[in-house]
């Protein structure tokens, strides 16, 4: 045994393995002249240092202060040790179980761009570049601890120059899994196309710029590709696609995205960031696009290129291009190549093909700034699976398993203070996408070695996520626990906000579409009173039926009918005019009927509704929805203006409390009448509506000695709503609590149900 000498072991925990962060610490301890050695050892970094007292403090601080852009250090600790004499050097992995430690997919680092671009580099124009600081690894990883063996890069051996790179303390691929370049790593290739022998990307390139649609393979599964300002390709694949109007996502560096769109400082940050979503971005008036990208939108969903592939391609076509998920209309995005030809055939004219085999589905994650911050709306590559931290009396939960609901769907996994919430698995009345889900959930469980003590599951039993959860806790005699939509919603805000179990109960306001109420009823505009166990509904929006069912919620027309019968009464729809123009040609008595004797036409508080209804009434909504959220997103697009928020009735006397929407079509009427212009009557709602559920909500609060006010579901991803309801929150004195890093919209669920199913377990 060599000799020791007095020191200090250091133990990091956080995302410390698979970003670089051996040698970055043997490269700052080399720096600072101290000695001793580095080892990973599970989910943590194990660190002993020797030297001066002044050099190891710098060094303790560096570690966190100059962390690789992947790592994410949450607590250093610093004890006093005997360290082995001699220089730095960077030991063998301990054994170890790595239960949140794998890395989302990373955008290309500017030394990697840098490198693609140098004709005299030996990765000039390759189009599979990375290192510890970018590149694949989340859709890469096949098994833990994360390894070469345990990617989908196995079957690529390395060549003497990337294996000397690999091995090397002092290069920036030290360790870098997915290394490789043109002699030993992933080969590109265009099928579909009589070019024989042309350069993959050029050749794809050429055909972009003649119009022509491409499947493009890249990290997390195919795009599907055209030129975005050409009208005719846009509007091609939209009718090969089946995808009328549903906004259509754009790739541009970063000048092309200034020309295309507002961008602030912030939003500029968002775009560069290592996760590189979709973001929503303000559209410039007269951006060069083809008109049929974001049809009636004042937003446009922009990323930049995120892997070299991306980079080298934008650069040869010149000019943006759509970059849309690689599937037919609602079916789940495609990742394999077989299922791409065979299911992509018909929509696009060639493959851009690689060998490089993706172990998971992850489509684009998408974010929007919202009150003041970044907020994700749908997560996925590069955000999953980044672990949440849970509040702080969290840290001794047992484990959970949390299956979400059935749209947009996610799962979620705790393991201690941390919380995995998977990327973005879909719609699961769709049956591929419940096939997806059930595989997601088999990968997450094995590659996390995760061995739930209870399941969580929405209350709708009819739900294939809760019917999952069900067999799963019967089948290994778990406990299930069943928690309420809008509470999960709830409870999902609280916990990303840091709301301890003994911090109490929240004031809560809960506005999306549809959910199961404790009551059996379809709920969706909610005031609860909740803790992470409990839940009380104290105020509502006032029920109206949904005739036909599901039918209302992808026509708007049906619930205009309801609430214009409950506010004016049906002989007043009826003999005016101008209403009965909205309603010509429709089967009225027979909705009616079916309203009367509550035939299929169940009662629902839901605030996605009322946006359908007033959009209809204003003329934004088309008889039947080409896809969820259409009409909403068109109010939204058309409240350009300040306007005084139009009233809502507040019946006190109700159980629970009713906030009646009844005033508001009275003088949405009136205002038709008057002929007043849509956008200023778009924006009267969006501010009687916050002004009624903050006005609520305040009374609650003030009721109850509550001071914070959780906000989610997702009717709150409208900007302006959000905004101006947590205005007036903050107005009244009260704490918002808005998800930031959780999705708003059912994608947060999962995590919602999590904290309140450990909760419940803690007693």
């Amino acid at each position: 045994m060599g000799t020791e000498v007095a020191g200090e072991e250091i133990e990091v925990s956080g995302i410390v393995q698979g970003v670089g962060f051996r040698p970055f610490v043997y490269r700052l301890a080399r720096r600072l002249g101290l000695g001793g050695d580095v080892r990973n050892a599970g989910d943590r970094v194990i660190i002993r240092i020797a030297g001066p007292a002044s050099a190891r403090d710098a060094f303790a601080a560096a570690l966190a202060d100059e962390a690789p852009v992947l790592a994410r250090v949450e607590q250093v600790t610093r004890r006093p040790a005997q360290v082995p004499d001699g220089p730095f050097r960077i030991m063998e992995s301990a054994a170890g179980t790595v239960s949140v430690g794998v890395v989302p997919d990373v955008a290309t680092c500017p030394a990697c761009r840098a490198e693609i671009a140098d004709p005299k580099a030996r990765r000039f124009r390759y189009a599979f570049t990375n290192c510890t600081d970018c590149g694949p690894r989340f859709s890469i990883v096949t098994g833990l601890p994360y390894d070469r063996p345990a990617t989908t890069m196995a079957g690529f051996p390395m060549c003497p120059a990337c294996r000397a790179e690999y091995e090397d303390p002092t290069d920036r691929r030290f360790h870098a899994q997915p290394i490789a370049c043109p002699d030993c790593g992933p080969k590109l290739w265009l099928e579909g196309d009589d070019a024989a022998g042309a350069d993959p990307i050029e050749r794809a390139a050429a055909l972009l710029r003649s119009g022509q649609i491409l499947a493009i393979k890249g990290i997390g599964g195919f795009h599907i590709a055209c030129d975005a300002i050409n009208a005719d390709a846009v509007a091609l694949l939209r009718a090969r696609k089946q995808r009328p109007t549903k906004p259509l996502a754009v790739m541009a560096d970063m000048a092309t995205a200034h020309g295309l769109c507002l961008i602030t400082p912030e939003e500029e940050a968002a775009l560069a960031h290592p996760s590189a979503p979709i973001l929503l971005l303000s559209l410039k008036p007269g951006a060069p696009l083809a008109p049929g990208i974001a049809p009636g939108q004042r937003h446009l969903g922009v990323m930049l290129p995120y892997t070299p592939l991306h980079h080298l391609l934008l650069a040869a076509v010149g000019r943006p291009l759509v970059m849309t998920s690689g599937n037919r209309s609602s079916e789940p995005q495609i990742f394999h190549d077989d299922e791409a030809r065979d299911r992509l055939a018909g929509i696009v004219d060639a493959f851009l093909m690689h060998d490089r085999p993706i172990a998971r589905r992850l489509d684009d994650s998408v974010a929007r700034h919202l009150a003041g911050r970044l907020r994700i709306m749908r997560r996925g590559r590069g955000l999953a699976p980044m672990p949440l931290t849970l509040p702080a009396d969290f840290a001794d939960a047992p484990p959970v398993l949390a299956l979400g609901g059935e749209l947009k769907s996610a799962l979620c996994l705790t393991h201690g203070a941390k919380a995995l919430l998977s990327h973005h698995l879909g719609d699961l009345d769709e049956p591929a996408t419940g096939d997806a889900f059930e595989t997601a959930l088999a990968d997450y469980a094995a590659l996390f070695a995760h061995k739930p003590a209870a399941v969580a599951v929405d209350l709708h039993p009819d739900y294939r996520a809760t019917r999952l959860g069900e067999d799963m806790a019967a089948t290994r005699g778990l406990p299930l626990e069943r928690v309420q939509h809008h509470h999960a919603h709830l409870a999902a805000a609280m916990a990303e906000a840091g709301w301890r179990r003994a911090d109490g109960s929240v004031v809560g306001i809960a506005l999306d579409g549809l959910g199961l109420g404790e009551d059996g009823t379809a709920w969706g505009a909610e005031i609860l009173v909740c803790d992470y166990r409990t839940s009380r509904r104290v105020a509502r929006l006032a029920p109206i039926p949904l005739a036909g069912g599901d039918a209302a919620s992808r026509e708007p027309w049906r619930v205009l009918l309801a609430h214009l019968d409950r506010a004016l009464g049906r002989s007043a729809v009826d003999g005016d005019p101008l209403l009965a123009a909205l309603f010509a040609g429709k089967p009225l008595l027979t909705l009616r009927a079916m309203m009367d004797k509550g035939l299929n036409a169940p009662p629902a508080s839901s605030a996605g509704r009322l946006f359908d209804a007033v959009a209809a009434v204003l003329g934004l909504a088309p008889d039947r929805l080409s896809h969820e959220g259409e009409a909403a997103m068109a109010l939204e697009a058309a409240a350009q203006e300040d306007a005084p928020p139009y009233p809502f009735a507040f019946h006190a006397e109700a159980v629970p409390i009713e906030i009646d929407p009844a005033p508001l079509f009275k003088a949405l009427v009136d205002d038709l009448h008057a002929g007043r212009h849509a956008p200023a009557m778009a924006a009267a709602f969006h501010a009687g509506l916050a002004e009624a559920f903050t006005g609520a909500a305040a009374r609650v609060a003030k009721s109850e000695g509550l001071t914070a006010v959780a906000l989610s579901g997702g009717v709150f991803q409208n900007a302006r709503l959000l905004e101006e309801t947590v205005r007036r929150l903050e107005s009244f004195g009260l704490t918002p609590l808005v998800p930031g890093d959780v999705p708003a919209n059912d994608g947060g669920l999962a995590f919602g149900q999590a904290v309140v199913a450990a909760a419940r377990l803690m007693g």
